[in-house]
């Protein structure tokens, strides 16, 4: 299991790349399952009303969630790569520049 953790605007998002032998969690629409690299993470974006509270860069706003989209690649390159971009995005959908975000990369350590 690796996890991808981005952090910027005072806040921070973690995903999990899956590896093969690894079980993901199920989800509609998840990728073919020998895929040997499985990309999860919550994906969200500012709303005016409803949601839940986040704090951006001290100020409260308001965010939803969308379903995560399980995504399927060959390679551990290619899901990192996927993974750092998903995060960066999901950071500059509430504001935040992309390029102010940090992005970790470390293997979960198996308990």
């Amino acid at each position: 299991m690796i996890l991808v953790r981005g952090s910027g605007g005072g806040t921070d998002l973690t995903g999990t790349v899956f590896e093969r032998g690894e079980e993901p969690p199920a989800y509609k629409g998840a990728p073919n399952e020998d895929a040997p690299y499985v990309w999860v993470c919550d994906s969200f974006y500012e709303v005016e009303s409803g949601g839940s509270p986040l704090v951006v860069d001290g100020e409260e706003i308001r965010v939803a969630f969308e379903e995560p989209m399980p995504r399927g690649f060959d390679t551990r390159d290619q899901a990192v790569a996927a993974a750092r971009e998903h995060v960066r995005t999901q950071f500059a959908r509430i504001g935040v520049d992309p390029d102010d975000v940090e992005v970790e990369v470390t293997a979960a350590d198996p308990a």
